[in-house]
């Protein structure tokens, strides 16, 4: 392929360009989290918005990733928007083999049986209302029930393989 003026030289879709875009893109950190046996969760940046009313929202999770048993079971999960001061907790939900629900994770059982993560700037209760299958992913589509927005804080970004947080 040729390099096109000011775009440079373009290459061939692949995962490993995707992923390359993909860094260029600041993005939301959420924690996802599940109910279980054993409660489940991960770091999500594909948090998006899809529908105000009624109220939708989406993710996708890896379904080789050990919170798909939980989150591919459960009729309610939780979402929570995580701020610049929790970047332990986002690196401990992204982290395989991490104790996520252990000892320095402060959380609690909330509606629906749904474990919620203490001093997030927001977080939802949602209906899981479709799962849809998306290469090594699913899509999941979630309605909301119940939330907090009040959290104190600005909100916890990931760029480049990095947590980050918001200048002005």
């Amino acid at each position: 392929m040729t390099a096109l003026p000011g775009l440079g030289t373009p290459r061939t879709a692949s995962p490993e360009l995707l992923r390359s875009v993909f860094r260029q893109h600041a993005a939301g950190v959420a924690v996802i989290t599940a109910p279980g046996s054993r409660p489940a969760g991960f770091t999500a940046t594909s948090l998006t918005s899809v529908a105000a009313d009624p109220p939708l929202l989406s993710f996708g999770v890896g379904t080789g990733s050990s919170s798909w048993p939980a989150v591919s079971k459960a009729e309610h999960i939780g979402v929570h928007i995580l701020g610049e001061h929790q970047q332990e907790l986002a690196a401990t939900f992204a982290r395989s083999g991490a104790d996520r629900f252990g000892p320095a994770t402060s959380w609690r059982t909330g509606p629906e049986g749904v474990p919620l993560l203490d001093g997030v700037l927001a977080w939802l209760v949602c209906k899981v209302v479709a799962r849809v299958p998306a290469g090594d992913h699913c899509l999941v589509l979630a309605q909301p029930v119940v939330g907090d927005p009040a959290g104190p804080g600005r909100p916890l970004l990931y760029h480049q393989g990095r947590f980050n947080a918001l200048r002005d």
